[in-house]
């Protein structure tokens, strides 16, 4: 098995695919994750072709752009990985991947678990903080047509798995439904200390922005 041309032609599929694709989840995201998972597996005891693979596949078809069907992404992916003729052991891998790393609203319990998930866990989930996380939130605010903030909607903190996937509120109440969290959720050390700056930089934004909102600058 030629891991590396298998790599080379799985980045190919990917940008294929995902070249219409919403601005947060494009290829670009996809090239973030990889970069970060990369990072972070120098440090880790992994196998980093199914490191690598879990994070070119993991968005292949995101379920909020398929109405919420979550089997759409692992059947893509194995799909893609048999032409390939991967090893069925490591497609289940990725397929368990594609399945346990999305955050669902903070109360989803992982099925599965493994030190390469915990990679491409916190690769995807440092894309999600910082500055292109905060660029990437409006975005996506945008695309659903969402208001930036309104004070009388408070954050739901408490949401179910349904509540969070079909919310309809502010985009600032993201930050604490999500991105504010994902910092004390980081798996792996290397992932915990790179998201300590960006856990800060939208501590920052979001003071700017509550002093912009009320006019105190």
């Amino acid at each position: 098995m030629n891991t590396s041309q298998i790599i080379k032609n799985t980045e190919i599929f990917v940008k294929e695919t995902l070249k219409n694709a919403e601005g947060g989840h494009d290829w670009f995201h996809i090239l973030r994750v990889w970069n970060n998972a990369k990072l972070i597996a120098k440090n880790e005891n992994v196998n980093e072709f199914i490191v690598e693979l879990g994070a070119l596949l993991h968005d292949i078809a995101d379920s909020k752009f398929y109405n919420g069907d979550e089997t759409i992404g692992p059947k893509m992916a194995r799909a893609f990985l048999e032409i390939e003729q991967v090893e069925n052991s490591i497609i289940e891998h990725v397929e368990n991947i594609i399945s346990n790393i999305s955050y669902k609203g903070g109360n989803f319990k992982q099925t599965f678990k493994s030190p390469e998930l915990d990679v491409v866990q916190d690769a995807d989930r440092l894309d999600a903080i910082g500055a292109v996380g905060i660029a990437r939130c409006f975005n996506y605010g945008g695309f659903k047509n969402r208001p930036l903030y309104n004070p009388e909607i408070t954050p739901n903190l408490h949401q179910t798995k349904e509540e969070y996937k079909n919310s309809e509120a502010p985009t600032i109440n993201h930050f604490y439904e999500k991105l504010l969290l994902l910092k004390d959720k980081m798996n792996t050390e290397s992932g915990k200390k790179l998201a300590e700056d960006r856990h800060i930089y939208m501590e920052t934004f979001l003071q700017q922005f509550y002093n912009e909102w009320e006019g105190k600058l």
